[in-house]
């Protein structure tokens, strides 16, 4: 998903929006996948069922992806690395069991959606590891 283009969908239901976007009543449950509370957004007005954080990139992965030695691949690699974590793995199989019952609509504050780790939660949650 490119800027200012309308909430990626996939056929199972699960979409990213930003969370400036104003709820939409077909967002089902609503997750903020960022660590970090958005600049500017209050509580009340965000909407958010559930905050996995958990879930989320660590703080020094983070930093470096927006350091300047920072790739989108290589922070995909790390962060694909750290969701195997026993507390991530465990918000990563809450996050499917919610996508099973209905809507999901993962929040995030990133501008580009798409090198974020918003794409890589996505593909883990079409693309199931293996028990």
């Amino acid at each position: 998903m490119t800027r200012g283009t309308r909430p990626a969908e996939s056929q199972d239901g699960v979409r990213v929006r930003r969370i400036y976007d104003a709820p939409a009543p077909d967002d089902g449950t609503r997750v903020l996948v960022d660590r970090l509370w958005p600049r500017g957004m209050a509580k009340a007005d965000a909407h958010v069922d559930v905050w996995p954080k958990a879930l989320t990139p660590s703080t020094e992965l983070r930093r470096w992806y927006h350091g300047p030695e920072g790739t989108y691949d290589e922070f995909r690699r790390r962060y694909e690395a750290e969701l195997t974590a026993p507390a991530a793995a465990q918000a990563l199989d809450q996050l499917r069991e919610l996508a099973a019952t209905g809507p999901l609509t993962l929040l995030t504050a990133a501008k580009d959606p798409a090198h974020s780790h918003t794409a890589v939660l996505l593909d883990q949650l079409r693309h199931p590891r293996p028990a």
